[in-house]
């Protein structure tokens, strides 16, 4: 019976993340953050894509001073790190934002600046080879001090090349 409820109030809390729409000035204000603000992201070309409770995702475009091979033209694995890294403070801050929806947009994107990396573990399954990568992630658990991730670096037709789990501070 335990189970039963455990499962029932998973269901509703997925249910009531999915039903979260962002506000335009909200979601312009995590482009900004992600894609200028952050200077690495934009050196390795990391652009988001769509952006919910439940799941982000985002895509590399492939360039020269992104190889990591040059015998292969292999994406460097920095920049799968990296990018991997950043989606999961995305699906983080998505998921904080939508649990403080009565907050104004901008009070929402100023709990960016309390999130930390506090662990990041890729696995690198397949060369990073193509013109253009797409990156996902969500928010397994989050709790009041530390979020944890999942994400994925896949090729543009949906390869699994690498993955990832981090956990964030939060607090």
């Amino acid at each position: 019976m335990t189970t039963q409820v455990s499962l029932a109030a998973k269901s509703r809390k997925n249910t009531q993340a999915e039903i979260v729409q962002f506000e335009p000035e909200f979601l312009a204000g995590l482009h900004e953050i992600f894609e200028k603000r952050v200077a690495f992201n934009q050196t390795i070309g990391l652009k988001i894509g769509e952006i919910s409770p439940a799941l982000v995702h985002g895509h590399i475009a492939m360039r020269p001073e992104l190889i990591g091979h040059a015998a292969y033209e292999r994406i460097h694995g920095g920049v799968i790190s990296a990018g991997l890294d950043s989606m999961g403070g995305l699906a983080v801050m998505a998921a904080i934002a939508a649990r403080h929806m009565d907050d104004t947009p901008m009070q929402r994107l100023q709990r960016f600046s309390r999130l930390g990396t506090i662990d990041l573990r890729v696995d690198y399954l397949r060369p990073g080879i193509g013109k253009e990568f797409l990156l996902t992630a969500k928010v397994i658990r989050l709790g009041s001090r530390v979020a944890n991730t999942q994400m994925e670096f896949l090729s543009a037709d949906g390869e699994l090349l690498s993955t990832g789990t981090a956990a964030y501070i939060v607090s």
